[in-house]
């Protein structure tokens, strides 16, 4: 008779819904990711100068300029990513806690902008203007500003679930541990335990090399319990 394989959906459907909960926050901060690097391609402010020589100087100022930190906080989301694969417990709250750093630090800026307006003398030094020039008009973009808080608000939440994350995974039991774990701690039971091994148990058992049934094989002394002294009468 051939030996069947073991059921193995108990334990691959947590690990298929541990790995959807798990995509939750990388797909969040994907996308706060792009909205934060698309907006710093993206024009923020206009500025119309005049130095009384030439004509009007008009300057456009991009999210990069207006907003320096905006490319290097979108680049730390990707890098926070690739963090929240490497780590767990403690170390992915920490990420999660970084992560809503970066999503108050990119806020600040687009929210003074659509609040407060443009700054004439900020627009005039980043526009670069030679020192006799003056700002004669602004005007600010409100389309980049409002990307920024999309993906601000979308690296919060994802912070949010990086934190739960992390709160789940420091909570699962070992029976949703790695393959390789699982087959240490059946190998281990197996040799030390008495008690019965489930299915699983001993197929993972035997996954780690060890024989869980050595310990169960009686000897023909043991069958029927210890031998009486002076041995064994075997007449009738």
């Amino acid at each position: 008779m051939t030996e069947q394989e073991p059921d193995r959906d108990p334990v691959d459907a947590p690990a298929r819904g541990r790995a959807s909960v798990a995509a939750v926050p990388v797909l969040l901060l994907a996308v706060a990711a792009l909205c934060l690097w698309a907006s710093s391609r993206m024009t923020w402010v206009r500025v119309e100068s005049f130095d009384g020589l030439g004509g009007a100087r008009t300057s456009e100022l991009i999210g990069g300029t207006w907003a320096a930190a905006t490319t290097p906080l979108a680049l730390t989301l990707v890098a926070a990513i690739a963090a929240s694969f490497a780590v767990r417990g403690w170390a992915l709250r920490v990420v999660g806690l970084l992560v809503a750093l970066v999503a108050v630090a990119a806020i600040v800026p687009a929210a003074s902008l659509l609040i407060g307006g443009v700054d004439d003398g900020k627009a005039g030094r980043l526009a670069e203007l030679p020192g006799r020039a003056e700002v004669t008009a602004t005007e600010a973009f409100t389309l980049p500003a409002v990307l920024v808080l999309l993906g601000g608000v979308t690296a919060l939440v994802a912070a949010v679930a990086l934190i739960r994350k992390a709160g789940v995974s420091a909570g699962l039991s070992s029976k949703y541990a790695a393959p390789a774990s699982r087959r240490e701690e059946a190998g281990n039971r197996a040799a030390t335990s008495k008690e019965p091994l489930s299915e699983r148990m001993l197929w993972d058992a035997l996954d780690a090399g060890e024989d869980p049934t050595a310990g169960d094989v009686a000897g023909p002394n043991d069958q029927d319990g210890p031998e009486p002294a002076g041995g064994t009468d075997t007449r009738r």
